[in-house]
């Protein structure tokens, strides 16, 4: 019988974003590994996503990409989990998960490329600067807890990720208030259950 949920990652990819994401929320899910040069590039998958990305998810038949929406949708879908605020309180939580998604993640892989934008080009790029962008994250990562409150949910699934990657990797600068925020994430019991699973399959793979 197929599964209800089937997740489509790699180890070593954004895919361990959903993964912890999947771990949170508790469901049984099934999980199919692609390889970069082979199944990810293939037909069968591309007609998942064409772009030949992980990770994706279907769920009841029904495809879902990116990490943020990803996060966002299994929020809705598993109201039981309670990582998605009532929806009169969303303001802060889809405003982080999709700052993180958007300003930062470009704010990032521009500084990584050397890409530097001129005063004058600078006004056409959503972040303004990659400056701006860390110094409005560590702000939003200060306020509470969560980035979305005093409560942990999706956006910290998200949020956390990039900034947990961030700090491993150097792409962000390891201030206090990112190295406090990531401790808390890090501490959940999903996170752990996650990364011992990818990092088995990242094992089995070498």
């Amino acid at each position: 019988m197929a599964s209800d949920l089937v997740f489509y990652t790699n180890p070593q990819s954004r895919g361990r974003i959903v993964r912890w994401m999947l771990e949170e929320i508790g469901a049984p899910y099934e999980t199919q590994v692609m390889e970069y040069a082979s199944t990810m590039k293939g037909d069968a998958y591309r007609a998942i996503n064409p772009m030949g990305k992980v990770p994706a998810i279907v769920h009841h038949g029904r495809v879902v990409t990116e990490c943020a929406a990803i996060c966002a949708y299994l929020a809705d879908a598993f109201p039981e989990a309670r990582l998605a605020p009532p929806i009169a309180d969303r303001a802060d939580y889809y405003r982080w998960l999709f700052f993180a998604a958007g300003p930062v993640e470009q704010a990032v892989t521009n500084k990584a490329l050397h890409a530097e934008a001129t005063p004058e080009q600078s006004r056409m790029l959503g972040y303004g600067s990659y400056d701006l962008a860390v110094d409005v994250l560590e702000q939003a990562v200060s306020r509470h807890d969560y980035i979305a409150g005093d409560r942990f949910s999706a956006a910290d699934v998200y949020v956390g990720s990039q900034v947990g990657w961030g700090l491993q990797f150097g792409t962000l600068p390891k201030r206090d208030a990112f190295t406090a925020y990531v401790g808390r994430l890090m501490a959940r019991d999903a996170y752990a259950r996650a990364n011992e699973k990818d990092d088995a399959l990242a094992n089995e793979a070498a």
